[in-house]
């Protein structure tokens, strides 16, 4: 078969986009669902751990063995398999079986692909174009995962529109958009099915490595990365955009619907900002645009407690939030540059894994302080730990320039 990277990348965006939807959508709908259900609050939240448990063990898997077995099976793979995840809810079997399944499709309820996919699109989106255009593929990826991810949400309005227009039952409106969701991760699967061999690190079969090919300087640089990265997590937990929106509720008392156009005006910053990334990084670097627009994005952040009313904390908030996901594609971009081709897949699982933990482990800390110590608890220790982050990725990394920009420096000279 024919390598085609221009229709790969198209290929990949439009699966992300898609996978991005059905993320969004669940991350609305799973927690009702099962509250309509019958489901207890304890379960509730044994289904999502469950279902990112699963995702957990699939990026593990991904990082050691994809490139071994194939990327494009492995992605058609964990495609079909995420399909077992929307199943498990629309037949609604003992609970048991309803965890086994949603462990088995790796059932993300978070509202934000974090899918060991979404590791292994980051492995393959580099090596589609020359490293001048490495960085505004991965931005753009990240864009669509965005639009996809906002889509979702507004799908969520589908059980109420089956209800109210064609007669279903609560229940039986919930499980046909379940259905769906299993048919949308049938065509995610489809799609990846046409992908050309491009995408894989050679055409010819070879000697297993499982990750442990990987030179001994960069296990060294990852290593360190990973420990920053996890750093931003943990930090990043404190600050989801249910934490977020709960502190504007209790503090200024913002009903639902004037949160929800402030939260719509930060998925469209968020969105801009990947490609703001890009024409910055040109003109100062990667590293330089991670640590000098996250560190301002940070601050911003933390003096939205200190604002002496709702319009001033909105305002600080949105400035943090046109800034603070500028460090996504340019810290991708510079985690594939460092490695090699055939290093990306354990590269983008391991540091993708260490985030997700840490992430994990912020966020459960996060409600606890919230109530332990002060109600801005949250805004300060994550912007803190993400201030941290970035003084200490700048020392550690600012020396070590991706190939794009040692070339650059040498043309100048």
């Amino acid at each position: 078969m024919k390598a085609h990277p221009h229709r790969d990348l198209a290929l990949i965006n439009l699966a992300g986009f898609l996978r991005s939807l059905g993320v969004g959508l669940m991350g609305v709908v799973l927690g009702i669902y099962l509250f309509r259900a019958g489901r207890s609050s304890f379960t509730i939240g044994l289904v999502i751990a469950t279902g990112l448990a699963g995702s957990a063990l699939a990026t593990v898997i991904v990082s050691f063995a994809a490139d071994r077995l194939g990327r494009k099976q492995s992605l058609i793979f964990l495609s079909l398999l995420s399909g077992i995840g929307g199943m498990a809810l629309a037949l609604s079997p003992a609970l048991g079986v309803l965890l086994a399944m949603v462990f088995i499709g790796m059932l993300n309820g978070t509202g934000t692909d974090r899918s060991a996919s979404f590791a292994l699109d980051q492995a393959i989106v580099p090596g589609l174009a020359p490293d001048s255009k490495r960085t505004w593929n991965l931005a753009w990826y990240n864009v669509l995962l965005d639009g996809g991810g906002s889509v979702g949400a507004l799908a969520a309005g589908l059980p109420l529109f089956l209800q109210h227009r064609l007669s279903f039952s609560a229940i039986s409106s919930y499980k046909v958009v379940f259905f769906g969701y299993s048919g949308l991760c049938l065509l995610v699967a489809t799609l990846y099915a046409f992908v050309s061999p491009a995408i894989e690190v050679n055409y010819t079969p070879a000697p297993a490595k499982m990750g442990a090919g990987i030179t001994l300087e960069n296990r060294r640089i990852l290593a360190k990365l990973t420990a920053l990265f996890s750093l931003d997590a943990f930090g990043g937990g404190f600050l989801t955009d249910a934490l977020v929106a709960y502190w504007f509720f209790r503090r200024f008392g913002v009903a639902e619907h004037d949160l929800g156009l402030v939260f719509f005006a930060v998925h469209i910053l968020n969105a801009c900002s990947h490609l703001g990334a890009v024409w910055l990084a040109r003109r100062i670097g990667l590293v330089n645009t991670m640590v000098f627009t996250h560190l301002p994005s940070s601050l911003f952040l933390m003096a939205v407690p200190f604002a002496p009313s709702f319009k001033w904390a909105v305002l600080l908030f949105l400035c943090r939030e046109a800034l603070v996901e500028m460090d996504v594609p340019t810290r991708q971009s510079y985690v594939a540059a460092l490695v090699s081709p055939s290093e990306r897949t354990y590269a983008s699982g391991i540091t993708n894994l260490a985030r997700n933990v840490f992430w994990a482990v912020g966020s459960a800390a996060a409600g606890f302080l919230m109530q332990a110590l002060t109600f801005s608890a949250p805004l300060l220790i994550g912007g803190g730990a993400k201030v941290t982050y970035d003084i200490l990725l700048y020392r550690s990394f600012r020396g070590l320039r991706p190939p794009e920009e040692m070339k650059s420096v040498q043309t100048v000279r």
